[in-house]
């Protein structure tokens, strides 16, 4: 179990992570979301005592980390799959970091099986894609048989079968009874491998909740309605008069919010409107996740690019 406190940490002026509490718990895969700048990978460090905190605590099974008697045995952690020296292989590399903490060759052999590297275990790292570092870095987490997993980005350079095998994998993990700490920018893979999100913005939290709740929280989102261009402009302001958000798509469809399919349809009939299309869209978790986060993303981009308003209405 990961317990954050009160977690605090300022560099000058900055405050990175303000007041942060929250658990990780056990047999869970937690998503851990938050944008560019937010504070993720600086409270990851504080878990790992790779930095200090200003203030509060962050502990490992009521421990910071530099009191865990075998850290490695303890918690795994994939924050940079590149730091691996590109002459070593595989194997070599698990070697050295398995003898200096006390795990046997075995267990080396079999987490290059586990991640599917044991074909290439004699090849130097220097080679490898992206793809295989990840596996390389996952490899070197589980070296220990930890009972709690921290992973940045791990799905960064895998191709799709090697996404899926992830999720499984992760997934798989926790329930053997881990808790994993999953920070991603990929909210497709985090929707369909964690069962809570941790979100944060700025430092602060933002929510801590299951998966479900949170995309129940979002309700739904807006109608897509389509019209022959000719009705559009009418039933357009139509819709404004009783109340609705009109955001225009293209000529005669738009996304609909403050009303439902039943009103916007039960309107079109009145006016004598034929509906090329009448559907609800509920908020997806990306969407959910912008909303939430929007007031302290980092980089703002004013303009939306009208590809991404028909994907949103879709």
């Amino acid at each position: 179990m990961i317990e954050l406190c009160e977690l605090t940490k300022r560099y000058g002026p900055v405050t990175a992570v303000d007041t942060l509490t929250c658990t990780v718990h056990q047999g869970q895969v937690t998503g851990f979301l938050g944008p560019n700048g937010a504070g993720k990978s600086t409270t990851m460090r504080l878990i790992l005592g790779l930095d200090h905190p200003t203030a509060g605590t962050a502990t490992v099974a009521g421990r910071r980390y530099v009191e865990l008697p075998a850290p490695m045995r303890q918690v795994g952690a994939l924050l940079d799959a590149g730091a691996v020296h590109p002459r070593r292989s595989s194997f070599h590399h698990l070697l050295a970091l398995a003898q200096s903490n006390g795990i046997g060759r075995s267990r080396v052999d079999h987490v290059l099986g586990l991640v599917g590297l044991d074909t290439v275990a004699d090849r130097r790292v220097g080679t490898f894609s992206l793809g295989m570092l990840q596996r390389l870095g996952l490899a070197v987490a589980l070296l220990g048989d930890p009972p709690v997993l921290i992973l940045d980005e791990p799905m960064n350079g895998l191709d799709p079968e090697g996404m899926r095998w992830m999720r499984a994998l992760v997934r798989d993990l926790a329930a053997e009874g881990r808790a994993v700490l999953l920070s991603s920018h990929l909210m497709g893979e985090i929707g369909q491998t964690a069962d809570r999100v941790i979100v944060i913005g700025q430092g602060r939290l933002i929510a801590n909740t299951s998966i479900n709740q949170l995309l129940r929280a979002g309700g739904r989102g807006a109608v897509l309605v389509r019209v022959a261009a000719a009705d559009g402009e009418d039933f357009a302001q139509t819709l404004v008069s009783a109340g609705a958000a009109v955001d225009r798509i293209e000529d005669g469809a738009f996304a609909v919010s403050g009303l439902t399919s039943v009103d916007i349809g039960r309107m079109a009939a009145m006016q004598s409107v034929p509906l090329a299309e009448l559907t609800p869209h509920r908020l997806s978790l990306e969407e959910i996740f912008l909303g939430l986060t929007a007031e302290s993303a980092e980089y703002r981009t004013e303009r939306i690019p009208k590809a991404a308003q028909r994907e949103a209405a879709e």
